[in-house]
């Protein structure tokens, strides 16, 4: 029944926890738009989406053994990636800054903005399956 459940939820739940990565990342851009060399980066959500649905394809969660209390759960990742190992890419020059920064603040806010708008849609959808199984589980229509 769980596994039922953890399957209905799982594309939306995948889709809000990227956004959610995103988010910060595009975050990270603007609070570095003055920062001298630093590089935009970004992470293809369509790939990323399509990766996190084949890793949580099984209904096994996974999860690393460790040898102590005190020793951390998450493995190392590389600097080029994210905690769960979605891969953090550099965004194209749009406009080339003599201090070497690759941040477009126009480009940043739009993209901020959008995965803003996507990431309500995504909590929409959630609360709509959650409506439509609470309506199955009473009775109504």
């Amino acid at each position: 029944m769980l596994g039922k459940l953890d399957a209905y939820l799982r594309f939306n739940e995948a889709a809000l926890s990227l956004r959610s990565q995103r988010q910060a990342v595009l975050a990270s851009n603007i609070a570095n738009g003055d920062t001298p060399n630093y590089k935009a980066r970004d992470i293809d959500f369509t790939s990323a989406l399509q990766t996190a649905l084949d890793k949580s394809g099984g209904n096994v969660p996974a999860t690393l053994k460790t040898t102590a209390a005190k020793h951390f759960p998450n493995p190392l990742q590389a600097a080029g990636t994210n905690a769960d190992g979605t891969p953090l890419l550099y965004r194209g020059v749009v406009q080339g800054a003599v201090d070497g920064n690759t941040v477009d603040m126009d480009v940043e806010r739009n993209q901020f903005t959008d995965n803003a708008v996507r990431y309500e849609a995504g909590i929409t959808m959630i609360n709509a399956q959650i409506k439509h199984m609470m309506a199955a589980i009473q009775g109504g229509n």
